[in-house]
């Protein structure tokens, strides 16, 4: 078996069992840790498919700083994790069937873009030799798909402005700053020159 074939299965095999690994473990640290494992042999795929930058962008943002804030998180919150699985069993038909309906869904996309790409043994088109992985990904994203990456924007600032107005909390004893009299506030105002003798002090 060649080298990149090996490694291809290994890596995946890695991924899948940390994937499942997340969900199952009782520990939420745990399952950080595993997210980060397989975030980090996502990033192996991404390499063997030659996306070096989608790897590295997966290990510096996903790795570096949302896996290690969910870990940071989770161990500053002191949760009762065990009052929370209560009750797990009654849901669970409810989440068979919704994974029945996404299992579904994905079956019928599979099928439906069969004759597409590399499932229909088509080659896929190939960045230029002079054009960097960045430059490529780079190109289609703002012609292809700029009005998706766009509306993802939109939504994540949406999202952004709702969790910062539903954990807003006005006190009524506290100081806040007023732009406005600040800009406005003039030198006269706020310094004063006073003429002090030598040898004596100002008495208040």
């Amino acid at each position: 078996m060649p080298l990149p074939a090996l490694a291809f299965y290994i890596l995946a095999t890695v991924t899948v069992v940390s994937g499942l690994a997340v969900v199952s473990a009782r520990n939420p640290v745990h399952s950080v840790l595993f997210l980060i494992l397989a975030f980090f042999s996502a990033a192996g795929l991404f390499v063997l498919l030659g996306a070096e930058f989608l790897a590295m962008l997966l290990v510096v943002v996903y790795v570096g700083a949302v896996a290690v804030l969910f870990l940071f998180v989770v161990m500053m919150l002191d949760v009762d994790f065990a009052s929370l699985r209560q009750g797990f069993a009654q849901y669970l038909p409810l989440a068979l069937v919704i994974g029945v309906v996404l299992l579904g869904e994905m079956i019928f996309v599979s099928v439906a873009v069969a004759d597409r790409g590399a499932a229909a043994g088509k080659v896929p088109l190939a960045a230029a030799a002079d054009m960097t992985n960045a430059e490529a990904i780079g190109r289609v994203l703002y012609t292809d798909y700029v009005y998706f990456f766009q509306a993802a924007g939109i939504v994540l600032l949406i999202a952004m402005v709702g969790a910062i107005v539903l954990t807003l909390r006005h006190k009524p004893n506290v100081r806040r700053q007023k732009v406005a009299v600040q800009v406005g506030r003039r030198r006269k105002d706020a310094v004063a020159v006073v003429s002090v003798p030598t040898g004596e002090g100002i008495s208040e």
